[in-house]
């Protein structure tokens, strides 16, 4: 019985080797495409005071700005996600980091104001379409976990769009505004890495080309619900992305470096709760996350708003960290409800959601900081995961 009982234990582990290999490897692929994907996404919140006086913009054309580029990176993303779902190309993903590299990074060659949101525009279609089929796949091939191996793979982009701001500030002081173009680089050679290595999309049985009407009709009810806190929760996250070196830069005094270093502080954190929010989902529950996540984020961003110095700082970092918390939750729970329909769910719960909520409310905080302040235009903004707390009272349990 001994022999035989190792034999069979030593002809398993071949088998089983390689597939944890290419499932480790494929994941550490989207990992790296979502970080650099991210962080172009996260370059216009450092660029905007130099695009402002590059173009003499209001506040209210920086966020029409700002929303040009939501709209194109994440409100598009149903679309993509649709579309990658029909054709199962890996294109949609692998020439992504070159797109988005190469446009975000030569804003500053724009000749004008139009040209400026043309660019802006087109550099958020490689970030649209990165994001749906990426999702979808990351997870690829994982049975136990999924929450955590999702939460990596959603906070690698966080981790990019946290160092966005920092690294593209540090470029164009350094170089200028013009020269943010070389910014492009390891965007395009990492396209040039998914197209040697990223593995083609496998058609299943399950998978249909068409949206699955019935499906999601079953689930509507908790999708509209998931979908509704993803836009609660992007209403603070979008405009801070957007607005905090800014709105430091005007209303406090901080240098553009520093300004940007605070909302490098910020996202990091909250890549960090991401991972923290998966981990505690698998083992405590998503509903219960989520509502720890609202509620207990507001605390900490009303005393950002309210102080000042370190207390002020210490506030921002710890409410993006629990406010963040949801971020691979929602996902998941979405492509569970529908998983013959990963992309499109993906799509509507990472991109639709973060870029309608920026769309309405990036151009809106421009406005009211030009009709009032700045200050008036944040101490709206973190009261809305309230609200969210007690949507999510209403998820199943």
């Amino acid at each position: 019985m001994f022999p035989k009982t190792a034999l069979l234990d030593v002809s398993s582990k071949p088998q089983l080797a390689p597939v944890a290999r290419a499932t480790l490897f494929s994941l550490t692929l989207f990992c790296l495409g979502h970080f650099f994907i991210d962080l172009y996404s996260g370059a216009l919140g450092a660029l905007q005071p130099l695009l402002l006086d590059q173009f003499h913009m209001s506040f209210t054309e920086a966020g029409i700005l700002a929303g040009v580029l939501s709209f194109s990176s994440s409100v598009l993303q149903p679309a993509y996600g649709y579309l990658s779902d029909r054709f199962r190309s890996r294109l949609f993903t692998a020439l992504a980091p070159a797109v988005a590299g190469i446009f975000i990074s030569s804003l500053g060659w724009a000749p004008s104001y139009a040209a400026l949101l043309a660019m802006v525009f087109l550099g958020g279609a490689g970030i649209a379409s990165f994001h749906p089929q990426a999702a979808s796949r990351a997870t690829e091939g994982i049975i136990h976990n999924r929450g955590r191996a999702m939460a990596i793979f959603i906070s690698s982009g966080t981790f990019g769009l946290a160092l966005g701001p920092s690294f593209f500030s540090a470029v164009s002081v350094r170089f200028g505004l013009p020269q943010t173009c070389w910014a492009a680089l390891p965007g395009v050679a990492l396209s040039l890495v998914l197209l040697a290595f990223l593995r083609p999309p496998v058609r299943q049985a399950h998978d249909r080309p068409h949206f699955d009407w019935p499906l999601l009709r079953a689930v509507r009810k908790p999708m509209i619900i998931l979908f509704f806190l993803v836009f609660i929760r992007s209403i603070v996250q979008i405009t801070f992305t957007q607005f905090l070196p800014l709105y430091l830069h005007t209303q406090r005094g901080y240098s553009l470096a520093n300004s940007s270093l605070h909302l490098t502080l910020y996202l990091g954190f909250g890549a960090l709760g991401g991972i923290l929010g998966g981990n505690l989902a698998d083992r405590f529950g998503g509903r219960r996350v989520i509502l720890i996540s609202m509620i207990g984020s507001v605390p900490f961003l009303i005393l950002f708003v309210f102080t000042t110095g370190m207390i002020s700082t210490v506030s921002l970092i710890l409410g993006g960290l629990i406010l963040l918390f949801t971020t691979p939750v929602n996902v998941v729970r979405g492509q569970e409800l529908a998983p013959s329909q990963s992309g499109t769910v993906s799509a509507l719960m990472m991109g639709f959601a973060w870029g309608t909520s920026g769309l309405l409310f990036i151009p809106l905080t421009g406005w009211i900081s030009d009709l009032f302040s700045m200050q008036t235009a944040f101490i709206g903004l973190v009261f809305f995961p309230i609200a969210g707390f007690f949507l999510a009272l209403k998820l199943p349990k």
